[in-house]
């Protein structure tokens, strides 16, 4: 009956409880009920940063409680029916003073807990009172114990109702303290580090890698807070906090601790073993495709948000699964479900579904939030800027890694780092002799380079070539992958793809990337080509690089679906030309592009592969089409793309099959009709 609560499945100051059945036995309860009183109990060991005084209090009850319940559990056989209002009074408190605890002492949320401590402290009030009126209702006369037990209860009642539980003084002062220095952000004034660390030290946040998870339960909460526009206060806070502990991360802990995987080039491994997780487990029972936002209903079952939400307004009101009426439309993010599907779909290559709520929309760091977090990114702005200039190897290195980092999600941080002035720094650092220095310092600039500005100020600032040099000569193969992805975005320019293209070590360094074993270096590489293929130009130059047989073998190898999909898009696009279809064709592609039509479970991957099909019948003429015909599977799969492909795929796949017929109905002539491909160019299809 009793479960353990999870932190990282349960929204922060939330006290979800559930009520015990009323067909429970009173014995079975009681147990439960012991049980769930030493679980809270186990809470002392652990690290209390706020509301210490009232955590105190409220284990010295429950210890009391638990001294009542042991006693009838050990003198009582037979507990008469009465008790259970009582014992689920008593289980039901349990449960909210456990979720309470948990809140004070779960990990990267401590800042958030200090504003919110007067909160907790009313919570904590709140919870002991109802642990007095569950007393209060229980029959003390029927059931067989000691006066001891029942003088017990009745002190205890007195006790609960005496007791104060006001914010801790210490509590208090440190929220002031926190006030103050956001309040300097917002006026462009510089807080005294002294101050800075007395708040700290208050909280026990003592290395950069715990203040790095208050940022990042910060921005979780910011996300989740976007869409509720009747709470701005609350994500104005959230948002100055964001500014405090981002300040606090970079100019507080001069060094990086274990959890910085790319400080020091360690990479953490934090994949875990999936080998048990059923895929059909991770797809909405609704759609039958892989959940992007997961949330629980209170029938237990779990869907994709969009899903419910369109069964919802539908008109129903019950489990789609069970059929069962619901209680209540209230949907719980299943964030430990969510991270299970991220982790499956990054270990097999499948591209995750962005969800389409605005909460998970990036869009939302555009503007800092508050005026207190917006000065604090400024400030910070100027302290990184004076590292990269006049900082030693070491604080150069982790300037720009702090960057990387600040950038990495933050619209609004790109903006402001980008108009002040870094990136020409950066740039220098791309030829510094420190691999690990050169790859945050790509990888920073790879994060810019998504700045429409940024783009302009790479380019102005000769760090083309610079790029391209890390590219072809990065001391990490990281740095190499970084570069190629900063490559794809500065792509996104007409004028920077005619740049780049003109490069000669520039397409020569992405196909070369192509071969690593390393999936993320094929996979930056690919999309950078592919970018690069929207100016016509570079398809000569692709062609020449020996990119065709590259991505062929690779189609031919490579299971995963993500690589496939890419290779497919640069040769569908290099087919719409004849030379790229006679590099095609010369390959012996056909028979392999028709056998991934039939088996590929990418629908964008099938949309290339027909898309690819179809210009190939157009440019390599009837002897292409001639070898077609003669595959029975083709037209399966083609007709299959007509009711389950993309809209583009089954207007080609129309195309294709329109093609076939047409040569069956003229096959008595085919034989005399030249081929599209002049005599030059003609080749045979094996």
């Amino acid at each position: 009956m009793i479960q353990k609560s999870s932190g990282s499945g349960r929204r922060i100051l939330t006290c979800p409880a559930i009520h015990p059945c009323d067909s429970i036995s009173p014995s079975t309860l009681l147990n439960s009920l012991v049980d769930l009183g030493g679980d809270i109990c186990s809470y002392k060991s652990k690290v209390f940063s706020v509301n210490k005084r009232n955590a105190r209090e409220t284990f010295r009850q429950i210890a009391n409680i638990l001294l009542f319940l042991q006693e009838i559990r050990d003198t009582t056989s037979d507990l008469p029916h009465p008790v259970i209002l009582s014992l689920s009074e008593l289980h039901l408190t349990f449960q909210k003073i456990r979720c309470l605890l948990e809140d004070c002492t779960r990990d990267g949320t401590r800042a958030w807990m200090l504003v919110s401590s007067d909160w907790a402290a009313n919570q904590f009030r709140i919870m002991i009172r109802g642990l007095a009126t569950g007393l209060d209702v229980f029959p003390l006369s029927t059931v067989d114990m000691s006066n001891e037990a029942k003088d017990l209860v009745e002190l205890i009642i007195r006790q609960v109702r005496k007791a104060s539980f006001d914010p801790d003084p210490d509590d208090k002062k440190a929220v002031k303290d926190l006030m103050r220095i956001m309040n300097h952000f917002e006026e462009g004034i510089a807080p005294d580090p002294i101050e800075i660390r007395r708040i700290l030290d208050h909280l026990g946040i003592d290395k950069w890698s715990s203040c790095n998870k208050e940022v990042k339960f910060l921005d979780s909460e910011i996300g989740t807070e976007f869409s509720n526009e009747e709470n701005k206060t609350k994500l104005e806070l959230l948002c100055s906090l964001m500014g405090f502990m981002s300040y606090c991360r970079c100019v507080i802990f001069d060094t990086v601790d274990f959890e910085s995987q790319h400080l020091n080039g360690q990479c953490s491994n934090i994949s875990k073993d999936l080998k048990g997780i059923n895929v059909d487990d991770l797809k909405c029972p609704i759609s039958l495709e892989m959940m992007s936002d997961p949330v629980t209903l209170s029938s237990g079952h779990t869907y994709d948000r969009c899903s419910i939400l369109k069964w919802f307004r539908s008109g129903n009101a019950t489990c789609p699964k069970t059929g069962e009426k619901l209680t209540s439309t209230e949907l719980v993010p299943n964030l430990v479900l969510k991270g299970l599907i991220q982790q499956y779909c990054a270990e097999n290559g499948i591209p995750v579904v962005v969800s389409r709520g605005k909460n998970r929309d990036i869009s939302r760091t555009v503007m800092a939030g508050s005026s207190a977090g917006e000065g604090a990114m400024k400030m910070l702005a100027g302290f990184l800027i004076n590292k990269l200039v006049n900082g030693s190897g070491e604080e150069m290195n982790k300037a720009a890694f702090e960057i990387r980092v600040l950038t990495k999600t933050s619209i609004f941080n790109r903006s402001c780092l980008v108009e002040s002035g870094t990136i020409p720094h950066l740039l220098k650092l791309l030829l510094s002799e420190d691999s690990n220095t050169q790859e945050n310092s790509i990888a920073a600039l790879l994060n810019l380079s998504k700045h429409s500005k940024g783009k302009c100020v790479i380019v102005e600032n000769e760090g083309l070539d610079l790029i391209v040099h890390v590219l072809r000569k990065g001391l990490k193969i990281e740095a190499q992958q970084h570069a190629a992805a900063t490559l794809y975005y500065l792509a996104s320019v007409e004028e920077n793809r005619v740049l780049i293209g003109e490069n000669p070590e520039a397409i020569a360094g992405l196909v070369e990337l192509v071969k690593n074993e390393n999936h993320h270096c094929k996979r930056n590489a690919l999309v950078a080509i592919f970018g690069l293929l929207v100016h016509p130009e570079n398809h000569w130059r692709l062609l020449a690089s020996g990119v065709v047989p590259l991505l062929l073998n690779l189609l031919r190898d490579s299971e995963r679906e993500d690589l496939v999909t890419d290779s497919l898009a640069i040769l569908a696009t290099l087919a719409e030309k004849i030379d790229g279809t006679v590099a095609i064709l010369r390959r012996g592609a056909l028979q392999l592009l028709v056998g991934i039509l039939d088996t590929c479970t990418s629908r964008t991957g099938k949309e290339y592969c027909v898309s690819m099909l179809l210009a190939l019948c157009v440019n390599g003429g009837l002897d292409v089409v001639a070898r077609l015909v003669k595959i029975p599977s083709l037209m399966g799969s083609l007709y299959s793309q007509l009711s389950e492909g993309t809209s583009r795929a089954s207007k080609k796949a129309s195309a294709i099959i329109k093609i076939l017929h047409q040569f069956y109905e003229n096959n008595s002539s085919s034989a005399s009709v030249t081929p599209v491909l002049p005599r030059e160019q003609f080749v045979h299809v094996w």
